[in-house]
């Protein structure tokens, strides 16, 4: 039981090439993957005509290497156990063939290096003491004497004479040779090259790579700080929500991210369902924002759970930049960042569940942190939800598209009527796919045969092609179109 729960996936993320896959667990461990299907710049060009026809195959990925990234520790001056659970990884600009990523648990980021190292030996000794020499008798070499030592290393025998067994014989070492060095095997070394530490009071949730590749943010509860990846003795407060007085603290910091492009900007979610864009430029300390977008709620439509439930567990920039994708606890959201009055869609995850907001309360599921993801194109957007379901909505405007998927080893399949490769831009003959939109999700009306303890929290979209890499407790789940 406890290996398995530090087996527990806790973060994924694909590199921006999409070659490379990261994991990180509950135990602290980040897994590397690699793809093994793409194709070799460097063939021929008949290789790569008979490459250029459909492909039917899908991405494949292979176990690369893994390094244990966090050790549990214990803050003594707090009295607070620091667990190992990787929070967050965020894949950095590779230089020299090496990989380079950031992983962060809840107080601590490390910047690692991943390389190839050869591992060299000497195949060929010096000399094979096996053989014969001279008169036929066997070579040797050895400085013992019969005679006692004495005291303080003293020498009976003069410095110049030599230890007769040392003399070379008339005809030589025949088989006296130069070694040789050859390099047998080549290790994946992983390398920390920078800690980032004592920089935060709480719980870090979120780190990001800025578009310049020198700096980076991290995210806690209350504030953001801006860090440089050379220099890991300081860092810079850019936004800090903490009030004077705690007890008049009414919302905390849930997740941030840097704009894909734009290096001054960045946008960070709140926990009454907010989302501020900031503009570096501005000041160095942020705290006043230069777009905020928020949905007004409804008048009369207000309860106990309303606040809970806004609260937005994730948010993803489209690759352009053009949209911001947020997750709060019942919903997707996708924003315009040149239309702050409303989302321009929103796609209900699990309305099923709002009857039961009472029983996930009191279990605490309603405080469970999905994450959301957009496809490289912009066309599609996916999340996760309870039953080791995910859901894939397409967000072009007017589009009905809905697929919901199980993360499971043996998931029921759906018979496709036409199994050619799919159209471009659409996800319906995405395999593994066992239920739809418009199903009841495997449960009745009320909902009550769902079990709330298998739950999709974290999934990432392949930058450039229609594949989810999903977690399902401590199994990888690749799902492709």
């Amino acid at each position: 039981f406890m290996s398995c729960r530090f087996d527990i996936i806790s973060a994924i993320e694909f590199d921006k090439s999409g070659d490379h896959l990261a994991t990180g667990d509950r135990g602290g461990r980040v897994v590397l993957f690699e793809r093994t299907d793409v194709r070799d710049e460097h063939a021929n060009r008949r290789e790569l005509e008979r490459q250029d026809v459909p492909i039917t195959r899908h991405p494949e990925f292979r176990y690369k290497t893994e390094f244990q990234s966090h050790e549990p520790e214990f803050d003594y001056l707090k009295s607070l156990e620091i667990e190992e659970k990787i929070n967050k990884i965020k894949w950095c600009q590779t230089a020299n063939n090496a990989l380079f990523l950031l992983s962060t648990n809840d107080k601590t980021i490390k910047y690692w290096k991943v390389q190839e190292k050869k591992v060299k030996q000497v195949s060929v000794m010096a000399l094979d003491t096996s053989r014969t020499v001279g008169d036929g008798t066997t070579s040797r070499a050895s400085t013992s004497t019969s005679e006692p030592p004495l005291p303080n290393g003293g020498c009976s025998k003069k410095s110049d004479s030599l230890n007769s067994d040392l003399l070379f014989p008339p005809g030589g070492y025949p088989s006296l040779r130069l070694p040789v060095v050859t390099s047998q095997d080549v290790n994946l070394v992983a390398r920390c090259r920078r800690v980032y530490a004592h920089a935060h009071d709480y719980h870090i949730n979120s780190i990001s790579n800025n578009s310049d590749g020198e700096t980076f943010i991290s995210a806690d509860d209350l504030r953001i700080n801006l860090w440089n990846l050379e220099i890991n003795s300081q860092s810079f407060n850019i936004v800090d929500v903490k009030p004077t007085n705690m007890e008049d603290l009414t919302e905390v910091i849930t997740c941030a991210e840097f704009h894909p492009t734009h290096c001054n900007t960045l946008a960070y979610s709140s926990s009454k369902g907010s989302i501020r864009l900031i503009d570096l430029r501005q000041s160095a300390l942020c705290d006043n924002h230069s777009k905020i977008f928020e949905e007004h709620e409804a008048p009369g439509a207000r309860s106990f759970f309303t606040e809970i439930i806004a609260s937005i567990s994730d948010v993803k920039f489209s690759r352009d930049g053009r949209y911001l994708l947020s997750r709060d606890y019942m919903t997707l959201k996708l924003w315009d960042l040149n239309m702050d009055s409303g989302p321009v869609s929103t796609f209900q995850v699990h309305e099923h569940l709002r009857p039961r907001l009472c029983d996930l309360y009191e279990n605490d599921s309603i405080f469970d942190k999905f994450e959301c993801c957009l496809s490289g194109d912009g066309l599609h957007v996916a999340t996760g939800s309870y039953g080791n379901l995910f859901r894939v909505f397409g967000s072009t405007p007017g589009s009905m598209e809905v697929t919901t998927l199980e993360a499971s080893r043996n998931p029921m399949r759906r018979q496709i009527a036409n199994p050619t490769r799919p159209t471009r831009g659409t996800l319906t003959s995405m395999t593994r796919g066992v239920r739809r939109g418009g199903e009841n999700l495997g449960v009745d009306a009320n909902g009550n045969s769902l079990d709330f303890s298998t739950k999709l929290l974290h999934l990432a979209w392949h930058p450039t092609e229609n594949s989810i890499a999903c977690a399902a407790a401590n199994s990888l789940y690749m799902y492709y179109a």
